[in-house]
């Protein structure tokens, strides 16, 4: 199982990506640009020492992600159509969140295998991107024990 970040632009949230992908035994892709680099003192203030406890892989571009990844594009969205706890995960999935600001480009959301959302209250517009991911990671491990 892998997590993609698409173009993160807080680098405080990819750092608890990092921390979650680490619990939850799952890879993190870096689909760049990126606002900040890897390195950023906010970024391993938040990661700790996790970062050394999991692959991460940076991608040049969408495409550049697109060919070289295996397995379904599940993308976390509030315009999903299903739930979270719908969709039956398999192993080589990767699962795609998009930046804090703007989330995905029309293109990407055209271009992934399923769309999934986390139920929330309707008066509520969107979770935290790295709390989403802790979410939906937590459901796929559930599912197939990755850890």
């Amino acid at each position: 199982m892998n997590l993609a970040i698409f173009q993160p632009d807080i680098p405080q949230n990819t750092g608890a990506i990092i921390r979650s992908c680490a619990c939850f035994n799952v890879s993190l892709d870096i689909i760049h640009p990126a606002s900040f680099t890897l390195s950023e003192k906010s970024l391993n203030r938040v990661a700790m020492d996790y970062a050394d406890k999991l692959n991460i892989t940076e991608h040049n571009s969408w495409i550049d992600y697109k060919e070289k990844i295996r397995g379904r594009i599940i993308l976390l969205s509030t315009h999903g159509k299903i739930d979270h706890t719908s969709l039956d995960f398999k192993i080589n999935d990767n699962l795609l969140v998009g930046k804090e600001s703007a989330g995905v480009p029309d293109y990407v959301h055209r271009e992934v295998d399923e769309i999934i959302r986390i139920p929330m209250q309707k008066n509520t517009r969107s979770l935290n991107v790295s709390v989403a991911s802790a979410i939906v990671m937590s459901e796929a491990n559930r599912q197939l024990n990755l850890v």
